[in-house]
């Protein structure tokens, strides 16, 4: 083999490394959906995403929103009470306001018997309010965990780093700010922000970050953060 010809084969080499590496490092971008091919996705959030942090119908709703509008017929609920968790089989609950302890058995029984949810578990929430604290339109300041985690086999800790971090979410690389720690039973990513569990019949994946939906807030890395939600979606999706 001539000189040229083993360094011609070393450079293919290394471009098919280099894709293989960039392959890794993001998944696929989860395509739109024709409207008529759009599962139901029940919408429990105390963040402003469909309405702005003033809540006037007259507001556009947020980037957040318009991503998962793309893929999803969007059903905003209130409570995971059983009449409305029957509305759909998938259910994002983005930073949710504090649940009844009724609501989190309905909750459970339902993922137990099929449902499918991914939680974002934001134990110190940044996302910027116009309201004051104590306003019941501002979003907690953490995860209002009453036990529903635990019931799962998992521990949510404070953060170890504060700020603007790199994770790991769905295959793309994504910026969190100041995310927790999951530990427990579930399938837990090495960087403790992300647990993929099996309960029953049933899937949850809990995220501890939510920050991470204001992508536009978190600055040009956060690129890819709302592909990561979608992949993560599309995931519970799955058989």
């Amino acid at each position: 083999m001539t000189r040229a010809r083993r360094r011609a084969l070393l450079i293919m080499l290394v471009a098919v490394v280099a894709l293989g590496l960039m392959l890794v490092r993001r998944g696929p971008e989860p395509l739109p959906r024709p409207a008529s091919e759009r599962p139901t996705l029940l919408l429990l959030t105390s963040l402003p995403l469909m309405f702005g942090d003033g809540f006037s119908l007259q507001q556009v709703g947020s980037p957040a929103a318009k991503a998962l509008e793309s893929r999803y017929r969007i059903v905003p609920i209130s409570v995971a009470g059983p009449a409305d968790l029957a509305e759909g089989r998938f259910l994002l609950m983005a930073h949710p306001p504090a649940q009844p302890a009724e609501d989190l058995v309905a909750l459970d029984e339902w993922v137990r018997a099929g449902g499918r949810v991914l939680l974002l578990a934001d134990p110190m929430l940044e996302w910027p309010s116009e309201h004051p604290l104590g306003d019941p339109l501002r979003p907690p300041p953490m995860f209002m965990d009453t036990g529903l985690l635990a019931h799962w086999g998992l521990r949510l800790d404070a953060p170890e780093d504060h700020g603007r971090v790199r994770r790991k979410l769905g295959g793309f690389d994504v910026i969190a700010a100041s995310p927790g720690r999951l530990f427990g039973k579930c399938a837990v990513s090495s960087d403790r922000m992300v647990a993929h569990c099996r309960l029953g019949k049933g899937r949850a994946t809990i995220v501890a970050d939510a920050d991470l939906l204001d992508a536009s807030r978190l600055g040009s890395g956060a690129a890819h953060n709302l592909d990561g939600v979608l992949a993560e979606l599309a995931r519970l999706e799955a058989p």
